[in-house]
């Protein structure tokens, strides 16, 4: 399938029955350094950013894409060489990242070979360990609007 130039970034959360928000974040598999982030991945063809975080949530940590996903105002932009080089010819240099979130209702996730471990962390936790600035604004933005609605 062809590459749709722009990626997307996934954040899973739970709320528990005291009203506690936690969010899963997950190592790399293909690396030794503590790398962790929220799922992330490309579109594919003529995907919408929304079904690309769909089908990266359910490749990566078998989220079913019929669960409760929220768009966020978010958007970064990734260096394309970090992603997957000159694949779009010289003139695209970076990709716009979409960013989500997705309610989770269980406890339990399924891994893909991608990640090695995923941890349910609050807020501080996560921010605390993300390797990237741009996972960590998501990551306030879905906090924010989350605690906002539980109000």
């Amino acid at each position: 399938m062809p590459r749709a130039p722009f990626q997307i970034l996934v954040f899973p959360y739970r709320i528990t029955l005291d009203d506690i928000i936690l969010y899963a974040v997950f190592k790399r598999a293909d690396t030794d350094n503590d790398l962790w982030q929220a799922i992330a991945g490309g579109g594919e063809d003529d995907e919408t950013p929304l079904k690309a975080a769909k089908r990266e949530a359910r490749e990566e940590a078998g989220i079913p894409e019929d669960s409760e996903f929220i768009q966020l105002d978010s958007c970064n932009t990734v260096p394309v060489m970090e992603v997957c080089g000159a694949l779009w010819g010289d003139d695209i240099l970076v990709l716009p990242e979409y960013c989500f979130g997705v309610r989770v209702t269980g406890e339990g996730l399924r891994l893909s070979r991608e990640h090695g471990e995923y941890r349910w962390l609050s807020y501080d936790e996560a921010r605390a360990v993300l390797r990237w600035d741009s996972n960590r604004n998501a990551l306030w933005e879905l906090d924010y609007r989350l605690k906002k609605n539980l109000g």
